[in-house]
């Protein structure tokens, strides 16, 4: 007979293989330390960049069948990270993977042409309510997702953002639509980020063993894009580095996005496991717990 751990996590995430490479280290550390992990995928990825030559008739000016297959990836990376608890928001295919185009300034922006059902044309209560049915199930102390810029400025992320907040809102109201479930507020929020100290030091580290392709045009030295967090502004982080071979195994299991040869795995070979396996937050909702000698939570759960 199963039973509900005292502690658990509530993730919410755009599209898979976001999860793995912001979190994956931290969902199978607090998978091992018996905690709840609760993953919610927003859209199935379908307008997503196909890596392997073999599977480009999946894509969506084709087959446009790539979603299926990026729903297996998810579920591969999730058993080797040892979550259990994974789903798609409102249900696999509710919502499309929006697409993406580039701005001259170098972030993620929304397309000239939108599918109608994608995910940034969701209706945001509507979207939000099937988020609150999750909370009020799950009932987590931890939420974590992205912050209003959605990291590179992708529409879904963004859009996953306005989400996740505004459904740990509703959910705590006890008057909001009772067949919902029972009211549930989520006691803290986190924006999932990257240090920039540590991003410097990645990057340094790739330009000193000649790499000048990953990442390319990013200075160890010079500005650095909007997903990198200066870290005056860094709540926590948690050290999951014995469980980096896990977040390593979750990111190859998403093969049609993420190559062995891409920039994750630079990064690893050139800064080592203590690198990826350290996850930052920032706090936005909920009171600071104990801190460690860097000034920053080691736990999500810090002060609970």
């Amino acid at each position: 007979m199963s039973t509900t751990p005292d502690q658990r996590l509530l993730l919410v995430h755009a599209h898979p293989d976001d999860e793995s490479i912001g979190q994956g280290a931290t969902m199978a550390k607090y998978v091992a330390e018996g905690r709840g992990v609760t993953l919610v995928t927003c859209t199935a990825g379908e307008m997503g960049e196909i890596l392997v030559p073999d599977l480009e008739h999946l894509a969506a000016d084709r087959d446009d069948t790539l979603g299926e297959q990026r729903r297996g990836e998810l579920e591969q990376a999730m058993k080797e990270l040892g979550v259990t608890d994974h789903r798609f928001l409102g249900g696999f295919g509710r919502y499309r993977d929006s697409g993406m185009a580039w701005h001259a300034d170098g972030h993620a922006v929304a397309a000239d042409v939108v599918h109608e059902n994608a995910f940034w044309r969701a209706d945001l209560t509507e979207a939000a309510d099937e988020l609150v049915r999750v909370i009020r199930e799950v009932r987590p102390q931890v939420l974590v997702t992205y912050d209003e810029f959605g990291g590179s400025g992708h529409p879904d992320h963004i859009q996953a953002h306005r989400v996740a907040m505004y459904a740990s809102q509703l959910a705590a109201v006890t008057s909001y639509k009772p067949d919902l479930g029972e009211p549930w507020e989520v006691s803290k929020i986190y924006w999932g980020a990257m240090s920039e100290t540590w991003m410097r030091a990645g990057l340094r580290a790739l330009r000193d063993s000649g790499d000048t392709t990953t990442f390319e045009g990013m200075d160890p030295d010079g500005p650095l894009p909007h997903f990198v967090t200066p870290d005056e502004f860094l709540d926590a982080a948690v050290d999951a580095s014995a469980h980096i071979d896990q977040k390593m195994a979750a990111l190859k299991a998403h093969a049609t996005q993420i190559t062995v040869d891409g920039p994750f795995f630079a990064l690893s070979n050139n800064v080592g496991s203590t690198g990826l396996g350290v996850e930052f937050y920032r706090l936005v909702k909920g009171a600071r717990g104990p801190v460690g000698d860097n000034g920053l939570e080691d736990d999500l759960f810090a002060g609970l």
